[in-house]
């Protein structure tokens, strides 16, 4: 079953000019006819092509608020990085508060759910060294689909807990089941993120079977909404139940920092994940313990949902980390309860870049494709609607593209046909062949 991709692209709105395609870390963005299309096997929802296309084409769409109405009770699960977003925010109880405001019942923040997974990693390293290093965050879900696609000799190596916001909305369901009596399927619990690949992983998990979670909203779209109830509330509940641990995940670091004693590197940024998990791959980094890996800039605070720049709202994090305790929460289950935190499905991998099940059909193509790449110009200049020659050249085997979409092709047919070098000035300027300088003779 095809995935429930978050990221779209409006066609009304996009003008073909190519520059989403280049910044798509699995290739998966294609111009045909003068309009991008997305791959949908290929995408992991990192929201590069959204941060990088100059005419807003490409969107991640999350839910509406609308949404809440289909519930008699609902539950909002804020990230940490929702606070900020916020100028001169100096108390988070206040964004606590103003949820409460816009449609929801009770709040349950991901950073206690957060501060849970910590203590519960603490005491796996107590218990006695993981059984491969390093162990990789399983806190990203564009990081372990991109895993899935790309690298899966290193499923192994990704750690075996959900993500902070599934185990936010089972403990949260949970409780609201309790305090109201209501059954848990006319309760909604809805989590606020930061990137479009949390909306995606609302949708679909990637580690456990069934979906935990009834809706996830952009920050962006509750940001607005919570600028109104935040400067008129009347009274300001104490409602923070997270530390400094709980709200440093909100940024890179910030779950390694609560692996205390373990040797741990923090890499932010989808291009610079993908070095590492190269360098993991050829077994360059053997001396890290555990790796903590953002495909956004500066971790959460750097998704594409955000408002603020992402420098800026990891230094207001910081400042409302004064004055709290290191942590709030300890994770107190036992016995079987303490699967509570692990997946429930194993990684699976998922064989997008496989050109054919059969293995000799595959390697035909292979060597067709090296072969096609072989005469292209290797300027991977994108004019022909794919990111690079060897993008192009497997577009063409599978029967996605024509050769006569390179313009350098064309423009050899052309030579061809007319038997003359007029073909050159179809060519943009910068692709011309070069002029032989005149003689000072």
């Amino acid at each position: 079953m095809a995935m429930k991709h978050s990221v779209v692209l409006d066609s009304r709105r996009c003008r073909g000019c190519t520059s989403c395609i280049k910044g798509c870390p699995t290739e998966a963005i294609r111009v045909r006819g003068r309009k991008a299309t997305i791959l949908p096997d290929r995408c992991i929802d990192c929201g590069e092509c959204i941060r990088i296309c100059p005419h807003k084409a490409i969107k991640s769409v999350g839910d509406s608020l609308d949404v809440l109405s289909q519930y008699e009770y609902c539950v909002a699960l804020p990230e940490p990085a929702l606070y900020g977003q916020f100028h001169n925010l100096d108390n988070i109880d206040i964004v606590l508060n103003a949820l409460l405001k816009i449609g929801f019942h009770k709040v349950y923040e991901v950073a206690k759910a957060a501060e849970m997974l910590s203590d519960f990693e603490r005491q796996c390293i107590c218990e006695g060294p993981a059984s491969v290093t390093p162990l990789i965050s399983s806190s990203c879900p564009t990081v372990l689909r991109l895993i899935r696609m790309r690298f899966p000799k290193l499923m192994g190596h990704v750690a075996g807990t959900i993500l902070p916001m599934e185990l936010a909305a089972i403990l949260a369901r949970r409780e609201a089941a309790e305090e109201t009596g209501l059954p848990p399927e006319r309760i909604g619990v809805f989590a606020i993120v930061p990137c479009s690949s949390k909306v995606t992983a609302a949708r679909e998990s990637e580690g456990l079977s069934h979906p935990v979670l009834d809706g996830a909203f952009a920050i962006r779209d509750i940001y607005l909404r919570l600028l109104s109830p935040m400067k008129h509330l009347e009274t300001v509940e104490p409602m923070t139940s997270a530390g400094i641990i709980g709200m440093g995940w909100a940024s890179c670091g910030g779950e390694s920092a609560a692996r205390l004693r373990e040797r741990c590197v923090a890499v932010d940024g989808i291009n610079n994940v993908i070095r590492m998990l190269e360098e993991i791959e050829d077994g360059r980094l053997p001396e890290a313990d555990f790796l903590e890996l953002s495909a956004c800039t500066q971790g959460c605070v750097g998704g594409c949902f955000t408002v603020e720049n992402p420098y800026a709202a990891k230094m207001r994090l910081k400042s409302l980390m004064k004055g709290q305790p290191v942590s709030r929460n300890r994770f107190r289950f036992e016995g079987s309860e303490r699967d509570i935190v692990r997946r429930d499905k194993e990684l699976q991998y998922l064989p997008t870049f496989v050109l054919d099940q059969d293995l000799g059909a595959a390697l035909n193509k292979q060597l067709r494709i090296q072969e096609l790449e072989s005469h292209l110009p290797g300027l991977h200049c994108g004019s022909c609607g794919a990111p690079s020659c060897h993008a192009f050249a497997e577009d063409v085997i599978l029967g996605r593209a024509t050769v006569e979409d390179c313009i350098f092709k064309v423009r050899e047919r052309m030579r061809s046909m007319a038997g003359k070098d007029e073909a050159d000035d179809y060519l943009p300027p910068p692709f011309r062949r070069c002029q032989p300088e005149p003689s000072n003779k």
